[in-house]
């Protein structure tokens, strides 16, 4: 398995997924205080956030693709593949704003420029299976900018590739 990320990302951590509802996620990201981009607010619309699910544990950690393997530009799919090869597995869907919350503590980006067609700076993307078609937002990327933690939703076509240094968070299964 490859070494989680570090002071770039996430180091390895369990968090607990589900078990709030859509308004008690919305009133907890709030008060963090979190900020939103209008592709998370259509994320947390979807009917995944209809029901509450069972609260389950689940162990985290980022890796960047470098750390994967991955030496060049990758699409989404080549990241999944290469991640579940080495024993990693793709967060639920409903994964975002649990994550948010559980690492408002994540390092301030150096960079406050969103760069239309790049992966932004200091970045964590939540590797999960998209929840709709191609005009959809893919899933969820954690970001501090100027000390505001952000949940972004983010889009991207099947084409895209991210940088080698770009990093994702991973289930770790039988981690802890």
């Amino acid at each position: 398995m490859p070494q989680a990320a570090g002071s770039d990302g996430m180091k390895s951590k369990c968090v607990v997924i589900g078990g709030l509802s859509r308004q008690d996620i919305e009133k907890r990201l709030a008060a963090a205080p979190v900020e939103l981009n209008d592709y998370a607010r259509v994320l947390l619309a979807h009917k995944i956030f209809d029901s509450v699910s069972l609260a389950e544990p689940v162990n985290f950690a980022s890796f960047r693709l470098q750390d994967l393997g991955l030496r060049q530009p990758a699409t989404l799919k080549t990241i999944f593949e290469r991640a579940t090869s080495r024993g990693l597995a793709l967060c639920p869907p409903a994964a975002g704003p649990y994550l948010r919350l559980a690492t408002l503590d994540q390092q301030n980006s150096v960079n406050a420029v969103l760069s239309a067609g790049k992966n932004p700076s200091d970045s964590l993307t939540i590797s999960s299976l998209p929840l709709g078609g191609d005009d959809f937002p893919k899933g969820f990327y954690l970001r501090v900018v100027d000390g505001v933690p952000w949940l972004r939703g983010y889009r991207c076509d099947d084409a895209y590739e991210f940088a080698p240094e770009d990093a994702f968070i991973f289930m770790v299964p039988g981690l802890g």
